[in-house]
């Protein structure tokens, strides 16, 4: 008999789970429990990442959940590494987005397009947290079309010459390495692993922002960047090289946002059965049990569809678009979730006290980033009508 999903499970989706990803799961349901959750208010509060779990995260196998063993990670499933971004994200998506980041976007790059040497030098590094990780997509005028990309890698004696400027990067500031893309003279899209050393490399940081505040945010700026030939990944040419990092991230915000929606959901249905008015607790009134429930179903909704794309992931059959049905359905539950909790606690929504207004103002970024709603909602109707509509080539 299967152990049983910690938190909410309204229709025992746990029996679809092995024994060994329920554990990673209670264990990442543990750690935010014990060390996140008394902290993460007072650093919301404050714009400041707790850089102190990032030891943990390493500690607890965290970072690299999906990546083999053999290459330095963990070697669990999809579906493991699914859980501990659904747990992660119900402490805060700051917290998740540092993890999705080193693993998604930094680890896995290097481990699907780096070569032996990159792989042994750098995944371990990355798994056991002596180093961290960014990755440097988006630019200050193209977000949505990374293809129109302007960072540019200038082939010279022994390696490349990188000048430009990425924006909105997750851990930029107090990361090791960037994973950089770049166009080359024959404006091919590359990938490149710029170290934090490297001259005319720098990561100022973002400030304020109203969304993720515990999260690291920075530009990556490259002023004639020299990045030797060993530092560049050898085994990827074009946008499908990013793409295909993004596809790993964008599972993970599709367990990720449903943890938020869970949180959310969880504080509701607390707050409903204790707040009292008209001598009885809120609970009772029909409007506020109508939100409970539509929480309840869409959220239900969403772990089955994150579950079946994560079977498809792990037995090799998914594609980029189920990816985006699940990021986009599971972000828009969890920003629907958190307006709805808003509603039911009142004024005291937007008190610290509860973490409504947190969530809120963090899936307000997730809702945009990785691929905006409205991006995915035209890879899907690219998908099912077979014409592109974003694009006139």
């Amino acid at each position: 008999m299967a152990i049983k999903l910690k938190g909410l499970d309204y229709l025992n989706i746990a029996s679809e789970f092995s024994d060994d990803e329920i554990l990673v799961q209670h264990t990442a349901r543990n750690f935010v429990e014990n060390e996140i959750l008394q902290i993460i208010e007072k650093h919301f509060e404050e714009g400041t990442f707790p850089i102190h779990l990032v030891q943990q995260f390493a500690d607890l196998g965290f970072l690299g959940v999906n990546i083999p063993e053999e290459f330095g990670g963990a070697g669990l499933s999809n579906l493991a590494y699914g859980l501990v971004c659904q747990e992660l994200e119900k402490g805060d998506s700051g917290i998740r987005s540092f993890v999705s980041v080193q693993g998604s976007l930094v680890m896995y790059p290097i481990f699907k397009y780096g070569n032996k040497n990159q792989k042994e030098k750098w995944i371990p590094l990355l798994a056991n947290s002596k180093i961290i990780g960014c990755f440097g997509l988006t630019e200050p005028d193209f977000g949505s079309n990374p293809a129109g990309l302007t960072t540019r890698a200038q082939k010279v004696s022994g390696g490349y010459i990188l000048n430009g400027t990425k924006m909105w990067i997750t851990n930029g500031s107090i990361a090791d390495i960037a994973i950089v893309w770049a166009k080359t003279d024959d404006d091919v899209i590359r990938g490149f692993i710029v170290e934090k050393e490297f001259e005319g490399f720098s990561a100022p940081e973002m400030k304020n922002k109203w969304s993720l505040r515990a999260s690291v945010t920075s530009e990556l700026v490259l002023d004639n960047v020299f990045v030797p030939e060993e530092n560049l990944l050898p085994n990827i040419e074009g946008v499908k090289g990013p793409l295909g990092c993004l596809s790993q991230a964008r599972f993970g915000i599709a367990f990720g946002s449903i943890g938020s929606a869970m949180a959310v959901y969880e504080a509701s249905l607390k707050y409903a059965r204790e707040r009292i008015q008209f001598d009885k607790p809120i609970a009772s009134f029909q409007l506020v049990q109508e939100k409970l429930v539509w929480m309840l179903n869409e959220i239900t909704k969403g772990q089955l569809l994150a579950l079946q794309v994560g079977k498809n992931k792990d037995n090799g059959t998914a594609t980029f678009q189920q990816i985006s049905m699940a990021k986009r359905n599971n972000v828009w539950v969890a920003r629907e979730c958190a307006k709805l909790a808003r509603e039911i606690h009142g004024a005291n929504g937007i008190s610290s006290e509860y973490p409504i207004m947190r969530h809120l103002m963090n899936i307000e970024s997730v809702y945009t980033y990785e691929g905006t709603h409205d991006m995915h909602t035209l890879i899907l109707g690219q998908d099912v009508t077979g014409i592109q509509a974003f694009s006139d080539n």
